[in-house]
């Protein structure tokens, strides 16, 4: 961490149509095998500005991972992710992607094709990463990527999406940032939580 902070002039000139505005936060060989890939719908400007996930101070991501145990301390990546953190994700078995890599202002920026494509390329994913759970950020922008309209937060029913792997959970949970008037920390920890504790590491 300890990148400069990005300025509101400095933030509009992350929109572009890179298909990887950010890293990922995946294990690499020798690594725990995953017990949780965290899946946001695409990254915001101020994420693809510091080059990390769910970076915008006031998303309340970092939080409601801390105070549900997920994380053994609070992550700051509002001015990048350190190393530190990053090893501590993947020793936990946490993973993070997103369904789109183009970074946007907003979600709701995303076009329909975008997120199918975006989701088909997921699933191809899930067949190589196998963790035991997968998490998506945003239930309005999941049923328009696998086509479940009427789908609703919390486990989904993974035989309705072709490819998807059995041995893989599939969970749908709040969008974390701000604007989601619906939620606050302690309401996205008890469903971080819930996620968690289906997937007992392995011994």
């Amino acid at each position: 961490m300890g990148g400069r902070k990005p300025t509101k002039d400095d933030l509009p000139a992350f929109a572009t149509d890179n298909p990887d505005s950010i890293d990922d936060v995946l294990p690499g060989p020798g690594d725990p095998p995953l017990r949780l890939l965290i899946i946001g719908i695409n990254p915001g400007l101020w994420t693809a500005a510091v080059n990390a996930p769910f970076a915008r101070p006031g998303n309340r991501f970092w939080p409601s991972l801390h105070r549900a145990a997920l994380t053994d301390h609070l992550i700051d990546a509002s001015r990048g992710l350190d190393l530190a953190d990053e090893r501590h994700l993947i020793e936990r078995g946490i993973g993070i992607t997103n369904i789109v890599g183009r970074a946007t202002a907003r979600a709701d920026e995303l076009n329909r094709d975008e997120l199918r494509t975006g989701a088909t390329t997921l699933v191809t994913r899930i067949q190589t990463l196998r963790p035991q759970a997968a998490a998506i950020a945003g239930i309005t922008a999941f049923r328009t990527a696998f086509r479940q309209p009427k789908a609703v937060l919390g486990k989904q029913d993974t035989t309705l999406i072709d490819g998807w792997p059995k041995d893989t959970q599939l969970w749908v949970v709040p969008q974390p940032s701000g604007l989601n008037a619906h939620e606050n920390i302690d309401t996205l920890a008890a469903k971080w939580r819930d996620v968690w504790q289906s997937t007992p590491p392995a011994g």
